[in-house]
């Protein structure tokens, strides 16, 4: 049976060490008084939830699935599933980080992507549920209406209610500029809305009382495609004046997707036969608004991929440990035994490093991505407040993409490490490889956000978001540069940055006489930034290491042997994939189409 242990003391070093979130977060007024024992104690508890409650329903989740009947429509979740929520909501857990005036504890976002790093870990079929409704409740509280925001914010920030995300549409994928669904204005001030949406996670289940879906439509006089789009909230049960529910709404259920992994969390196909629905933001601008949750959604999905990771490795890691297979190479290690533990052996080692280091380095950013949104969100300083918004767009593709890339190699390692008995159900490993095949799909594919990455984000606006992140690092950089002990990971930065500075100039000037260019480099440009990302942070946590190393505390000579790693044996993939970007597209468009 597979285990899992909150990785706390990396996550104190990421936040206390690498990042100081308590300096920083109290220079901004909400959480002046934020301090390093709340946070611990938090996270603490966070973590004994996750291993406790719902990481031991992640395995029986996964081989009873969700079950709907076809006549009421009600989906059930699986056994457990249901407790696991009350439990969570009992303990005031979707209140973390939301606003203190709808019933949050306001604490800050940095300390909510750490509960569902851990969550993800323990369960991301279960997880997807509260994570969802997290989403909804911040695209509500950027664009809902006054009444809206009265109405569902205070439910959703509880955990009583649940949302979901109602977007794709069997015709389109994610071109949402083909979506048909349609909604007609009423003499009341509500919409009727029809159509038919796929993929809809969470779309209906037994854990809430009502489910909050924020369902994207057109009106009768929308332009043709995405400038068409409007946004709307459609409970699943009405909600009357006094906020009591009232009728069945005209949305369910009408299939549940069998799927490849996350068999736990409810993935359905959902029909709308003229659901009451209420207009969130402006006419044909439902997808500005949507954006705020679906940014949300692919920093999520980006964090799920880092939650199975750890969890993978952590396991591969005990099994290597305990496995006796075939002798080193170099000689017995274990001369008592019958054979040596497999951790001795080089390749095994490396698979298990390659995923501890994309663990690792996942976790800096994503905590470093949630601080910029704690500041963007709270800080008095309008020049500070653009500065974390332009990083974080920047950073949201990589997260997404890299992360999810990452989760997938990761994951096929550790069960690799478990040879012929990863491959079966009883050790977990296989689940987490499903699991993870999914988040490099949905939220936008990860070629969708290397295209944002690339033609958005970076030469979109010439470069000025990239710049700002490089000039992070080239402080960084002229700071360490003359010392001897950080040249290891001081150099090969600085390279990659200015490789990367090169390449983007190289593909803007492709991208000027012919736009597929962009679309040929895209996927290996992401892979190369998030690597540049990657080893920025490295470079920062080896600095504090080589400090405390004299220390006798093993955390940071592992720290620092964990980024010598990754520096000469994972960051060296640039090179090829620098190669694969200036290709071009020639390579990939000169087949004839009947040829293939």
């Amino acid at each position: 049976m597979p285990q899992y242990h909150p990785p706390l003391r990396d996550m104190h070093f990421v936040l206390h060490e690498l990042l100081n979130v308590t300096d920083e977060l109290k220079m901004l007024p909400k959480h002046a008084d934020i301090d390093a024992a709340t946070i611990n104690a938090v996270l603490e508890e966070a973590g004994k939830f996750a291993a406790e409650i719902v990481f031991p329903i992640n395995l029986s989740g996964d081989q009873e699935g969700c079950t709907l009947d076809n006549a009421s429509h009600a989906v059930t979740a699986p056994k457990g599933f249901k407790q696991a929520y009350a439990k969570y909501v009992e303990g005031g857990w979707p209140a973390l980080s939301t606003d203190p005036a709808y019933g949050g504890q306001g604490l800050p976002l940095v300390l909510n992507q750490c509960l569902y790093e851990m969550l993800n870990s323990a369960n991301q079929a279960w997880t997807m549920y509260p994570g969802l409704s997290h989403g909804a409740y911040e695209c509500l509280h950027a664009h809902g209406t006054p009444e809206q925001k009265a109405t569902y914010l205070p439910k959703l920030t509880s955990g009583i209610w649940t949302g979901t995300m109602c977007l794709t549409e069997p015709h389109c994928g994610t071109d949402l500029g083909m979506l048909r669904t349609k909604a007609e204005p009423q003499a009341d001030g509500t919409y009727k809305i029809t159509g038919e949406k796929i993929f809809i996670s969470a779309g209906e289940h037994d854990l809430a009382e009502n489910i909050i879906h924020l369902v994207l439509a057109r009106l009768p006089d929308a332009p043709a495609g995405s400038k068409g789009i409007s946004l709307f909230v459609v409970p699943k049960f009405k909600v009357n004046a006094d906020g009591s529910l009232g009728e069945r709404n005209a949305i369910h259920a009408a299939a549940l997707e069998h799927k490849m992994g996350i068999h736990g969390n409810a993935t359905c196909q959902m029909v709308l036969e003229g659901a009451t629905g209420t207009l969130v933001g402006q006419p044909h601008k439902g997808l500005a608004a949507m954006f705020v949750m679906m940014n949300a959604a692919r920093l999520g999905v980006g964090n799920q991929s880092l939650g199975l990771t750890e969890v993978a490795y952590q396991n591969a890691v005990a099994y290597a440990k305990d496995r006796i297979q075939m002798r080193s190479l170099s000689g017995p290690k274990a001369p008592d035994k019958p054979a040596d533990p497999i951790i001795v052996h080089p390749d095994v080692r490396k698979m298990l490093l390659t995923a501890r280091a994309y663990a690792e380095g996942g976790r800096a950013l994503a905590c470093y991505a949630a601080m910029l949104l704690d500041k963007e969100l709270n800080s008095d300083d309008e020049e500070e407040r653009q500065e974390c918004a332009d990083l974080v767009a920047l950073l949201t593709p990589i997260i997404k993409a890299f992360f999810t890339d990452n989760g997938w190699l990761a994951t096929s390692h550790c069960m690799q490490v478990f040879g012929g008995h990863g491959y079966i159900k009883q050790s977990g490993m296989e689940q987490f490889v499903r699991d993870a095949r999914i988040n490099m799909i949905y939220e936008g594919t990860n070629t969708i956000q290397s295209l944002d990455l690339l033609g958005r984000k970076v030469l979109g606006d010439n470069g000025k978001k990239l710049k700002k992140f490089g000039k992070l690092i080239a402080e960084f950089v002229e700071n360490e540069g003359t010392d001897e002990a950080m040249q290891e990971f001081v150099n090969p930065l600085a390279d990659l940055g200015d490789k990367v500075t090169k390449l983007t100039t190289e593909l803007g000037m492709k991208a000027f006489g012919n736009a597929d260019e962009v679309g040929a480099a895209a996927v290996d440009y992401l892979r190369i930034c998030g690597h540049l990302v990657f080893a920025f942070f490295f470079a920062r946590s080896a600095k504090i290491a080589l400090a405390k190393q004299g220390s006798g505390d093993p955390f940071y000579t592992a720290k620092l042997a964990t980024a010598r790693f990754y520096f000469a044996k994972l960051l060296p993939e640039t090179a090829g994939l620098i190669r694969s970007a200036r290709a071009g597209v020639a390579p990939l468009m000169a087949m004839d189409e009947a040829l293939f």
